[in-house]
């Protein structure tokens, strides 16, 4: 990838701009819920269209002031969002030097059920972390060794969610997606614990305030014992199993299992969204099957065109729409310099949905993924990206992909809900997602 250049210019936003961006952009974003979604609010925004006044209003800031560096001045914080590919790739290349992960938001958010998460922690300590993060996760690789049992469980859950049913909504979807997750995560003792993620779902609640809420401590109790009942289990086959051989002193295995399981929740929004737009893409769809079905049953596959589909599911509707970084530095940006504690947030759907620089911006393209030109665009960011970039990927494109292949592969489904992907629309609401369901021979 060619390294890009620093920033080329800075511009002080207006206050009456200030207002709007956060009113238009900020508040709905926030509203949406950034740790755990709120159901019956994503609804209502994605009625509105917010998602859409968010890549508007960033196209209208970069009519008004070209492709720079916005600085927010508001109160007690200073706030920059990049309009420009070559600030991002600054910005998430030098992460975590001088951009940290560890920003006073996510850190306030995080912490009600991972005090010691990766993603807020600093030093030795995030080092350790990380690590012990990437064994786990088998992050450089793109079949992970696990990959046996974890495509056997995923068949069995997939089997039990589709027989006999000519109707598929998000709770049922749901509900077999977390005892996929349960038993990939922490073994078949973990099955039917739906408790577990209930404590979890509650203190990620409490994260949607970040350090405005006060941690529930005996809500984290009862989550943590919980979770480390299912870890000593050490049970064979699942991720659990290999914790207690690659963990060292400063781990606290039980925040980052915990973020695990967080992340999990997006990825089987972006595996229903996914099955939508097979769903209403027969050409794709039948590519799917087709690699599907050349493989071995029991013989885990890359599935390189339904992992390319899952990316594109991700490119235009991204779990994480606001990635943000705290200077820990005074930085130079072009001579104009940024005060270390400078808040640096990275709005994905902006570049993602950017028509000037994709031609497919608005449109389903799996093969953008295969033939080189996402790989070319640094501003796709499914994942983040630099050295803070999401360990679990290559573990959750792999899950994501067989479940939705194992669920296509010999099942039609028909969206009947009232959203309409044509049009694609800008946010697409999976907890109002409805299918009908039929064989398919």
């Amino acid at each position: 990838m060619t390294r890009l250049a620093a920033a080329r210019k800075v511009v002080e936003i207006s206050r009456a701009d200030t207002l709007r961006l956060v009113g238009r952009v900020g508040l709905p974003l926030v509203a949406k819920g950034l740790i755990v979604r709120r159901p019956r609010t994503v609804g209502l925004l994605a009625r509105l269209g917010t998602d859409q006044w968010l890549v508007t209003e960033l196209r209208r800031l970069r009519e008004r002031y070209g492709p720079a560096l916005l600085v927010l001045r508001l109160p007690r914080r200073t706030v920059a969002i990049p309009l420009d590919g070559h600030d991002v790739e600054r910005v998430l290349r030098d992460t975590p030097a001088t951009f940290s992960p560890a920003s006073r938001e996510k850190e306030g958010a995080l912490s009600h059920f991972q005090p010691h998460g990766v993603l807020i922690s600093e030093g030795d300590d995030r080092v350790d972390r990380r690590r012990f993060t990437e064994r786990v996760l088998d992050t450089p690789h793109e079949l992970h060794r696990l990959a046996y049992p974890m495509n056997a469980v995923i068949r069995q859950e997939c089997a039990r969610l589709l027989a006999d049913r000519t109707e598929l909504a998000w709770p049922e979807f749901a509900d077999a997606w977390w005892r996929i997750v349960r038993r990939i995560v922490l073994g078949d003792g973990a099955r039917d614990d739906q408790e577990l993620i209930s404590l979890l779902h509650a203190l990620r609640s409490d994260g949607n305030w970040s350090y405005l809420r006060p941690t529930r401590n005996r809500v984290r109790v009862r989550f943590q014992r919980r979770l480390r009942a299912h870890l000593d289990r050490t049970e064979p086959g699942s991720l659990a199993g290999l914790v207690a051989s690659v963990c060292a002193p400063r781990t606290d295995p039980l925040s980052q299992v915990a973020h695990w399981l967080f992340a999990f929740d997006a990825a089987g929004m972006t595996a229903a969204r996914t099955v939508a737009l097979l769903a209403t893409h027969p050409d794709v769809l039948r590519r799917v099957r087709d690699e599907h079905a050349h493989g071995e049953p029991d013989e885990p596959q890359p599935l390189r065109v339904t992992r390319a589909a899952v990316l594109e599911t991700l490119r235009l509707w991204p779990t994480t729409p606001a990635i943000l970084r705290d200077s820990t530095v005074d930085t130079d940006w072009s001579a104009t310099p940024l005060p270390r504690g400078t808040t640096f947030v990275v709005l994905a759907p902006y570049f993602h949905r950017d028509e000037q620089t994709l031609d497919y911006a608005n449109t389903f393209t799996p093969d953008a993924w295969l033939d080189g030109r996402a790989a070319s665009t640094p501003t796709l960011l499914p994942f983040s990206a630099g050295p803070a970039t999401c360990p679990g990927r290559n573990l959750v494109l792999h899950v994501i992909a067989t479940t939705v292949a194992t669920m296509v592969a010999d099942t039609g489904f028909t969206v009947v809900s009232r959203q309409r992907l044509t049009p694609l629309p800008a946010t697409l609401d999976p907890f109002h997602l409805r299918f009908t369901t039929t064989p398919h021979r």
